[in-house]
Order: structure tokens, then sequence, then C-alpha cells
């Protein structure tokens, strides 16, 4: 298999991650959703990542697709998210409030695209509030689970994503409860093996807006 994006992107990290998770054999193919947008819209038109080529050519496109299927060739043993019940109803509640908190981390990265006359401080603002409301309903209702799940690698990968784009909106020790499931999330080799960009100050992350 292969995987199309780059792990600066949340939704590309994620999905890496829960390929050495399950392990599962891929190779990342690094392509960018600009400088090389040409060549990733030969696997997905409207040139969004993550793709995931399978092995007999089949083409996936979409994290939530993807992490799907992964789950599907897993088996109920081993899938990332529950198969039925409350416990799936949990995670994916997790799930759709962390990757709401990426995408609004992904919109101010847009928007420091544009010429800086024409930027949204506004728009800025509201996309911190709708941050900063996942975070606190993330921290208030976290639990430690005896295994990862795909609550555990989405939030993580959120988390990290959003340091890098806006520091101090998720600086550490203003949610413990998730900086500690981090951190442990952080230390696990699958984790390690799709490291994201070094954190610096904001700055435009080179990322597709939604996937």
């Amino acid at each position: 298999m292969r995987l199309i994006g780059r792990y600066d992107s949340p939704f590309v990290r994620r999905v890496g991650i829960s390929l050495h998770l399950l392990g599962l054999l891929f190779k990342q193919v690094p392509l960018s959703v600009f400088s090389d947008a040409a060549e990733v819209r030969k696997f997905s038109p409207l040139g969004r990542v993550p793709v995931l080529v399978l092995a007999d050519g089949e083409v996936l496109v979409d994290s939530a697709a993807i992490l799907d299927h992964l789950d599907e060739v897993a088996g109920p043993g081993r899938r990332l998210i529950p198969a039925e019940g409350a416990a799936r109803r949990r995670v994916l509640r997790t799930v759709v409030t962390a990757t709401g908190a990426a995408d609004k981390a992904i919109a101010i990265s847009y928007e420091r695209r544009r010429p800086a006359a024409q930027q949204s401080a506004g728009w800025v603002d509201r996309c911190r509030v709708q941050i900063e409301a996942a975070l606190g309903e993330l921290e208030a209702g976290w639990s430690t689970a005896t295994k990862t799940t795909q609550a555990d690698i989405t939030t993580a990968t959120m988390l990290a994503y959003a340091r890098r784009v806006e520091p101090a909106i998720a600086a550490e020790g203003r949610y413990p409860r998730l900086d500690r499931m981090a951190a442990d999330c952080e230390s696990l080799e699958a984790f390690r093996a799709c490291p994201p960009p070094e954190r610096t100050s904001p700055q435009i992350i080179d990322v597709e807006k939604r996937a």
C-alpha cells in the first residue's frame, strides 16, 4: 500500500499512525497538496490528502473512509474504533470533536495564506474560540483507556498540529489530561514513525484544508 501525503497534516498523520499500530505494511509518498498538486490529482481529482492506494490499485480518499477500511481489515479484536454500542459512540464523538478542532486550526493556517490586507482577524478569532471549545470538551471528558483507540490517535495528532499553528491556544499545562494522553501517545513507536515537523512559531502549514 501507498499513503499519499505529508505528516504535517494531522489527517495524513493519523492514518500513518493507524497503519503502524495495526502492523500493516505501507510506503509513504510525501506529496504536498501545494507544490505537488498536479501529482496529487493523479490519485485524488480534488487534490485532497490523505490518499491510500491499496495493493490491488484501488484508491481510497479521505481519512475517515481510509480508517474505516483499516478497521475492517484489522477485524473485531484489533480495530481502532469499536464496532458497536456505547463504546463506539464515545470514540466517534471524540474523533468528531478532535477533527473539528483540526479543521479550525487548518482554517487559520489557510487564512494566513491570504495577503495581509485581506486577512480577517474576526474569522481567525472565531476559529480560535471553536478550537478552545473543542479542547475544553475533550479535556473535561477525557478518561484513560487501557487500549489505544482512534480517539487517542486523532486527538493527539490534532493537539500536535494546533500547537504548531497556535502555540498559545493549546499551551502545555492548560489541558493537563490531554497533555498526559498526548505525551503517552507520542512515546509510542507508531507515533515516532510518523513525526510531524518541528514546532515553530505560528506559520503557514502546508496541508489540505479538510481530509
